[in-house]
């Protein structure tokens, strides 16, 4: 039996799944502005439903819709009909997720739904079924084909149902001016809210703040350096504004100058001036910094009293490099 070809079969789902989405354009119309207008304008939340592959879809849609600034629920819809009904309130729009709008379960949900008083939108691959026909709003996914080989398992269909379904998402987001920094308050945790809320205060919390004097002999810096793990020190003198700062690199520069280390001090030895920062300073904005001087460090200050060092592994952590 002859191999298939691994790359034209690739390509030919790809080039299928495409079709079905260019094809989408032709159903974006007064209907599908009509359910994006009544998402918007609804006091409650959008409660999105589906049956197996179309569930998948519908926990998908579910996801992007809450964190770009449309409040949703998942609803399967074989559990809705054994207790998660109760999850609907009167002021929310149901949206049922079928290819063929035909399955048992649809059916027993739409006319419960229905008896709600709730507005239903049905995204339907089949616009003579019984979910197209009964819902107040019908959203087209019809494709022509699937991309599997026997035209059975959703593929194009499930592609369409995204596409279509990321099309509200981006349109209820420009109607409710949703912004860069909405969308960072509902990902803290993601990098895109690191670069909008992250300080450098919130860097050098839990950091180790190594500290000497200006007369702290050698010796006793270099094990503060090595103690704190931070590769460098900060000079820092009695009422605790800063003298200047001691890097590794400062150490090694001393060493190949070869000059007696005995007597030497904290003072003799750091540099003046160093780069500092201000503790309520962007995260991103300080990593511009340590770019720009192509340094890996830099001295956080307040009014010229020493607060911590800030290292560029500190960024990197949170993944802002």
């Amino acid at each position: 039996m002859a191999q298939p070809n691994i790359q034209a079969l690739a390509l030919q789902t790809i080039q299928v799944e495409a079709d079905s989405i260019s094809a989408l354009a032709a159903y974006i119309n007064l209907q599908f502005e009509k359910v994006v207008q009544t998402i918007h304008q609804s006091s409650g939340r959008l409660v999105v439903s589906g049956i197996g592959k179309s569930a998948i879809i519908a926990q998908k849609m579910v996801a992007t819709l809450n964190s770009t600034g449309t409040p949703s629920l998942y609803m399967h819809a074989a559990d809705a009909i054994h207790g998660d009904l109760g999850m609907i309130t009167p002021h929310d729009v149901v949206m049922l997720i079928s290819k063929s709008g035909n399955s048992p379960e649809i059916k027993v949900l739409v006319p419960l739904i229905k008896n709600f008083g709730n507005t239903l939108i049905g995204m339907v691959g089949n616009m003579e079924s019984f979910l197209a026909q009964h819902s107040h709003l019908v959203l087209n996914t019809t494709v022509e084909k699937e991309a599997c080989p026997n035209n059975l398992a959703p593929t194009s269909s499930t592609t369409a149902q995204m596409v279509m379904g990321d099309a509200l998402a981006v349109c209820l987001m420009h109607l409710n001016h949703f912004t860069g920094e909405d969308f960072a308050r509902f990902h803290p945790g993601g990098t895109l809210g690191k670069q909008l809320f992250l300080r450098v205060s919130d860097l050098i919390a839990n950091n180790p703040v190594p500290m000497v004097r200006p007369e702290t002999p050698l010796p006793e810096t270099v094990i503060e350096m090595t103690a704190k793990r931070l590769g460098a020190t900060a000079v820092v003198n009695e009422d605790g504004s800063l003298f200047g700062v001691i890097t590794d690199g400062d150490l090694r520069r001393m060493l190949e100058r070869r000059q007696p280390i005995a007597g030497v001090k904290a003072a003799d030895i750091c540099t003046r001036q160093p780069k500092t920062i201000e503790p309520d300073t962007m995260a991103m904005q300080a990593l511009d910094v340590l770019r720009q001087y192509d340094i890996t460090h830099l001295v956080v200050t307040a009014n010229n009293q020493y607060l911590g060092i800030l290292h560029l592994h500190d960024l990197v952590k949170e993944g802002l490099h």
